[in-house]
This record gives C-alpha cells, sequence and structure tokens, in this order.
C-alpha cells in the first residue's frame, strides 16, 4: 500500500503541475516500484512457502527498516536552524523545484526578494513580492515532524514483519505430501 501511495502522489503532483522537476518525481517512483516489488517477493514467497524468497524478503526489508527509521529519527531531530540550513541549501542547489515553490508560494527569492532577478510568481510582475524563506520554514517543521512521526509508524510494522517472516520462514507447507518430508 505504501508502494502504490507513493506512485500515487507523484502522479497526483505532476497531474496538477505542483512539480516539474522529473529527477524528484523519478526517484519518487522508482522508491515506489522497487517497495511494490520487494511485497510482491514477500507475497510469492509465503504463498508458495519458498524459503529463498523469504529470507531475500527478510533481508532488504530489515535494510528499509534502517534505512527508513534513521531518516524518520533525522527528521524529528532536526531544530529550526538546521531546518533553516538545509532548505537553503535546498534552494540553492535546484532550479527547478526553487521554480516551482516560487510560483506554487507566490514569493521570489529565499532571503529577500531582488527585483532585477528573474521569479515565475505572479507577484513579479507588480514588484512586490515576499521571500520564500518564512512561508517555506512555516511549514517545514510540521512536515517534518508528519513525516518522521509516519515513517518511524512504518518503519515498525516493517520490523515486524522482519520479525514474522525469520519466525515462520522454515515452516513446512501444510498442503504438501507429508511422506516427502521422510
Amino acid at each position: 500500500l505504501v508502494s502504490l501511495l507513493l506512485i500515487g502522489i507523484a502522479a497526483w503532483g505532476i497531474g496538477f503541475g505542483l512539480i516539474s522537476s522529473f529527477r524528484v518525481v523519478g526517484v519518487v517512483i522508482a522508491v515506489g516500484v522497487f517497495l511494490f516489488f520487494i511485497a510482491l517477493v514477500g507475497l510469492i514467497g509465503a504463498v508458495k512457502h519458498h524459503q529463498v524468497l523469504l529470507f531475500f524478503y527478510m533481508i532488504i526489508l530489515l535494510l528499509v527498516f534502517i534505512v527508513q527509521f534513521s531518516v524518520s529519527c533525522a527528521c524529528l531531530a532536526l531544530n529550526k536552524d538546521q531546518q533553516s540550513e538545509l532548505l537553503e541549501v535546498g534552494w540553492n542547489n535546484t532550479n527547478s523545484a526553487r521554480t516551482d515553490i516560487e510560483r506554487n508560494l507566490n514569493c521570489c527569492g529565499f532571503r529577500a526578494f531582488h527585483p532585477n532577478e528573474s521569479c515565475a510568481a505572479d507577484c513579479f510582475r507588480t514588484r512586490q513580492c515576499k521571500p520564500c524563506a518564512p512561508i517555506i520554514e512555516e511549514y517545514s517543521g510540521m512536515v517534518l515532524r508528519f513525516v518522521g512521526g509516519i515513517g518511524l509508524f512504518f518503519s515498525f510494522t516493517e520490523i515486524l514483519g522482519v520479525w514474522l517472516t525469520y519466525r515462520y520462514r522454515n515452516q513446512k507447507d501444510p498442503r504438501a505430501n507429508p511422506s516427502a518430508f521422510l
């Protein structure tokens, strides 16, 4: 479900024109497809009682748990200064996201508005734009807490999946011929 949600959100962002960076959308879709593939491996392994598929599912799910838990903790641990610094680095290193932010939030520049620079916002025509940093920083803390909390919830469900896979991986198929194991 999480993989389909990621793919759907990326498609929604492109469909409504909120995101024009194909790199960002491509990464989100790639992660969604990867998670869907891993879930499919786990389902097939469980239905077929296939030990190798379940082993690889368990290992990959454990690695996904470690990465997701780390990122979730990092999202929850960032203070306001670190958030501001991270946002400024992101602003300076990407042009397509900058254009999307300026257009969607109706702001120009990061810390200060410079009328001689180009801007995609509607307010640029009147030359009375606000800088984008205060608008972005207003929501960044809330978004990071939300993403961190959701990530922690799903990371603990993933570790439950790892434990269940480890626990039931070596069970025999009840539909199999019992004399075949003797």
